[in-house]
């Protein structure tokens, strides 16, 4: 499978280059991109989410997916206790706290899963999501927007969270979408994955991309989330997979690593943008990760499967 993610991940960051090369070229300006998040946030990601549970449910999905959700959240509450013990020390401000923490689990895994296990294997992505989606729209919003109180409202009544609630409902109730309707979210959600990384091209576009290299805490950041972090999270999932009971349980924790391994969650780009904070050291973290990630991801699933 490692060869296999390689080449998914190579033409994945073949997209950012393209963002690139239009804002270099001036066809478009770089904050034109601010218009592509909106839409990727707003619409393309709660399309790839009620699309993913349009699957038969069945006992062992629904073990899968137990068992999927389980392992998202030890591996969140984890992640978080870790960064929050690394703040002070490290210096650490919001949109890297967050950097560290989420990752394109939705963006990137969700095309890089329904392109080598197969679209069947995307539901048991979902169940990350599942922890990650209400915690982005909570804790990662609150610190980016130094918000000290959370609005429960807000985060119940966000279009992202609505979607993993319809979908969660569609799934457990066995109901199927009008045929015109599921191509249409299917459609929407399938576009996720490019236009994400067309965002972090044409934000990478608009400044200096040899600051992007320059910065230590660039590459400090990068360090923890495709390094530390990961290799905990593989030894924490082998001894998971070793005990599980789930007869494909090692396949559904080796998604949650793809998950968990993969590069800075885009979202904290997006929200950076939206919501007037450090968007420039969120698209250079990004970028750097996704960068990076073509060679640690690979490594962290061949870590995983020996």
């Amino acid at each position: 499978m490692g060869l296999a993610l390689l080449g998914k991940l190579s033409s994945l960051f073949l997209i950012i280059l393209a963002g690139y090369i239009v804002v270099k070229c001036g066809l478009l300006p770089s904050k034109a991109s601010h218009t592509l998040s909106v839409l990727c946030l707003y619409l393309i990601c709660p399309c790839s989410i009620v699309s993913a549970f349009q699957i038969e449910r069945r006992p062992d999905i629904v073990s899968g997916l137990m068992l999927g959700l389980a392992a998202g959240v030890i591996i969140h509450v984890a992640l978080i206790l870790i960064v929050s013990l690394l703040k002070k020390p490290l210096r650490l401000d919001g949109v890297e706290q967050n950097s560290i923490i989420y990752t394109n689990a939705g963006n990137l895994i969700i095309p890089i899963v329904s392109s080598l296990p197969g679209p069947e294997w995307v539901i048991f992505t979902c169940a990350y999501l599942c922890v990650q989606v209400p915690l982005l729209w909570s804790h990662c919003k609150s610190a980016i927007c130094n918000e000290r109180h959370i609005d429960v409202k807000k985060i119940l009544t966000n279009i992202n969270m609505v979607s993993v609630f319809i979908g969660l409902i569609l799934f457990a109730t066995g109901l199927r979408l009008p045929d015109f309707v599921q191509n249409t979210i299917d459609s929407l959600g399938s576009a996720i994955g490019p236009v994400s990384m067309l965002v972090v091209g044409m934000l990478l576009g608009g400044i200096e991309l040899k600051g992007v290299f320059l910065r230590p805490r660039t590459w400090l950041i990068t360090f923890l989330r495709l390094v530390v972090l990961p290799l905990i999270i593989v030894f924490c999932l082998r001894l998971g997979a070793a005990h599980s009971s789930l007869a494909y349980g090692d396949k559904v924790l080796l998604i949650t690593l793809l998950a968990a391994a993969a590069p800075s969650a885009a979202t904290v780009t997006q929200m950076a943008q939206v919501y007037g904070a450090d968007a420039e050291n969120a698209c250079a973290i990004n970028v750097m990760t996704t960068l990076l990630c073509i060679v640690t991801m690979p490594l962290m699933v061949a870590l995983y499967q020996m």
